[in-house]
Parts: structure tokens; sequence; C-alpha cells
């Protein structure tokens, strides 16, 4: 895996990455650190990708289960700490997965095999913060706005 990363001078404190795959992705700093909050920080994207890394593995593992999954969202929310290098210290991931006749258990279950096996970013991670998991399932078809009970 590889990627190229580009600072933009004319944007502050902008940088511009291509990914080995051939994407593109900006990422720029705060105001206070000369950025212009043109996008995303750079440890927004670090959090990002762990989120969306974790959503695959469970979908995936969800799938070759035969199961019928329509929808999983991971809200993501973080602790750093205060002083540099500002690592992440506590990371939350609340799954929101969506399907038709979908066991908690087996949602429990990708969960769980997603941190403990598959997911590099959240392994990584989990070596400078302490990550923990809750989940709701819903009913593919039900209202959307309407929460489940969470499940953890």
């Amino acid at each position: 895996m590889e990627c190229t990363i580009d600072w933009m001078p004319a944007s502050g404190m902008a940088f511009s990455a291509e990914t080995g795959s051939g994407h593109l992705l900006t990422m720029d700093g705060s105001p206070d650190g000369g950025g212009r909050n043109l996008a995303s920080r750079p440890m927004e994207t670090v959090l990002a990708g762990t989120g969306a890394c974790t959503a695959y593995d469970v979908v995936l593992i969800l799938r070759r289960g035969r199961h019928d999954v329509r929808a999983c969202r991971v809200a993501v929310t973080s602790e750093r700490a205060a002083q540099d290098p500002k690592v992440f210290t506590k990371i939350h991931m609340h799954f929101i997965v969506t399907g038709v006749s979908l066991a908690p258990v087996a949602v429990e279950r990708a969960i769980v095999l997603s941190h403990e096996k598959y997911c590099s970013a959240t392994i990584m991670l989990g070596k400078t913060a302490a990550i923990t998991t809750s989940f709701e399932v819903r009913t593919a078809g039900s209202d959307p706005l309407s929460a489940a009970a969470p499940q953890t």
C-alpha cells in the first residue's frame, strides 16, 4: 500500500493525498494552526478510515454468513491525549446495522471478529486507545428515525 501526500502552500496548511489505488483525498488544518478549514483534519481522516475499516469487515462477515444486511452505520467518538503526541486514548464505535431477520448475536459476533481479528486499523489504534463498541439492530423497512433499543 502506498500514498503520496503533497502540501498545498497556497491553501495554508492543506494537503492532497493520492492513494495507491489512484484516488484523491484532501485534508486541512484548523485555522489556529494555519489551515483554512477547507477539508477534514488528518486525524479526523484516521478516525473515519478506522470506522470504515471496521464497517467493511462487519458487512462482509454478515454477508458471508448469508445474513440479509441492508445498511451499516458507525458513529465514532474519540478522545485524544492533551499533550503531544496527541494520540487517541479512547474510541467508541456505535454500530447501527439494518437488515431482514438480522439476529443481534450475528451482529455482535461480526463486530467482535472485526475488532479482534480482521480490522487492521482498530487493532493498531487499540495499542494507544481503549476501544469500546455498542450496537443496535434495525429491521429493514422500518422507520429509519426510530431508534431500536441499543444492544451491548
